[in-house]
């Protein structure tokens, strides 16, 4: 279950990092509005920025399903693939995203839901099962 922990931890970290990108090395940054400062902003900033936002709607539905698969008994080793298959996905999503690779950003993008979605079969599996 280390595995799913240290995901959890990953996923919740990844805004932070996305914001990183986004702001990393810019000239003229204002921390006093941020926002208006990003929404000006274009190119891969603007897009990292974006995968801030996703990775923000993400993480709620991720650690819920890994929580309820968890609690319901499913496979330990199980929940710990896809938690990883999950960072995986977001990682490479991530680096899709910024380098607009729009494709493949999508392909990554499913593998990530996907394994999201297992976690909730599997919970509800083991409910009708116990």
């Amino acid at each position: 279950m280390l595995i799913s922990y240290a995901s959890l931890l990953i996923a919740g970290l990844m805004p932070v990092i996305c914001a990183g990108i986004a702001k990393a090395g810019a000239k003229g940054y204002d921390n006093h509005d941020p926002r208006a400062w990003m929404a000006q902003q274009t190119g891969f900033r603007a897009r990292a920025n974006a995968a801030q936002s996703n990775s923000l709607e993400a993480f709620p539905f991720f650690a819920v399903g890994l929580v309820l698969a968890l609690l319901t008994g499913v496979d330990p080793f199980v929940v710990d693939m896809l938690a990883a298959a999950f960072i995986a996905a977001r990682i490479a999503y991530v680096a899709c995203y910024v380098s607009d690779k729009a494709r493949f950003r999508s392909i990554f993008w499913a593998v990530g839901y996907f394994s999201v979605i297992a976690f909730y079969v599997l919970a509800m599996m083991n409910l009708q099962l116990g």
